[in-house]
């Protein structure tokens, strides 16, 4: 099973994390479910981009963006060529890096 790393974040996950996931995992719900609170204000919908995250390590395995993921991603906060939408991604044969923006669009956070 493809290992999922989390890069620590001060009010997400200050340790960082670390654990696997079936290949084919939504990228959101696992890292809910292993207790990393990410944002997720449309829960999982692909109509926001709370829970935009960059992945460090094991981008060209993950399959490409569709056209609603890159809409969105168009208005994340600090985009770059490695960003994706967690709910969007799924984990591929190959171990990831994940990094959690510091900052989000969502002003009232739903896990504080």
């Amino acid at each position: 099973m493809p290992k999922v790393t989390i890069l620590p974040h001060p009010g997400i996950c200050p340790n960082g994390a670390e654990f696997e996931v079936p290949e084919g995992a939504n990228l959101a719900k696992a890292l809910v479910a292993n207790g990393v609170n990410i944002d997720h204000a449309c829960e999982f919908s692909c109509a926001c981009t709370t829970c935009h995250c960059y992945i460090d390590k094991g981008f060209d395995s993950l399959e490409p963006a569709e056209d609603d993921e890159e809409d969105l991603l168009d208005q994340a906060w600090g985009l770059k060529s490695n960003s994706r939408l967690t709910c969007q991604t799924k984990v591929g044969k190959e171990d990831i890096t994940v990094e959690i923006p510091k900052y989000s669009r969502n002003h009232a956070r739903e896990n504080e």
